[in-house]
């Protein structure tokens, strides 16, 4: 009978880390290298498609970012003709946000973002092993002591702050991601 030691578990749950993060990465990189986007660009595209046109608010709680960043991501998503922002009839003050031909065209041609194929995926498992893998996930980030470090519900890499300036291509961040129960800000993968 063979005896797993201590090292050994941790190299596997190294490993496995590794892989999730390079999973992450090749993710970002196929978009950016495919359709010159992050993920965090893409993430928004998609919010549009999926709930309609929205003001720039709006659309930075659904994705779980600051304003700052979600206004920086939409500036260069103008520019490149894949939104448009428009004043409201009625309040001229308000800004609707809402996808072009183009942009609706390239999510046609991108197909779903890492984070809804993992959901879907996660989702068809069973109630009780859901939760088993969230507990065992939140004791990974504690025993990493990263607790603290706020993260958007996005699975995209390179690090991130709202002064991130990137330009159509955009770049590995796309600032910074916010928790909504405390509003606080963090360095975040994008």
């Amino acid at each position: 009978m063979e005896h797993d030691s201590g090292a050994d578990v941790g190299a596997d749950v190294l490993r496995s880390l590794r892989r999730i993060l390079r999973a992450v990465e090749r993710h970002g990189r196929r978009l950016a290298q495919q359709h010159a986007l992050t993920g965090p660009q893409f993430i928004c595209l998609r919010e549009i498609q999926r709930s309609g046109p929205m003001n720039p608010g709006q659309l930075a709680r659904a994705v779980s970012l600051g304003p700052p960043t979600v206004s920086g991501i939409l500036d260069r998503l103008e520019a490149r003709g894949l939104v448009s922002r428009r004043r409201r009839h009625r309040d001229k003050r308000q800004v609707l946000v809402q996808l072009t031909a183009d942009g609706l065209e390239l999510l046609a041609r991108s197909g779903p973002p890492l984070q809804e194929r993992f959901v879907e995926r996660l989702e068809a498992l069973p109630e009780a092993r859901r939760h088993e893998l969230a507990v065992a996930l939140h004791e990974i980030v504690s025993l990493m002591e990263a607790e603290d470090i706020d993260a958007a519900p996005l699975l995209a890499s390179g690090a991130a702050n709202s002064t991130e300036s990137g330009g159509a291509q955009g770049t590995p961040g796309e600032g910074a991601a916010r928790r909504p129960a405390s509003g606080r800000s963090a360095r975040e993968g994008s």
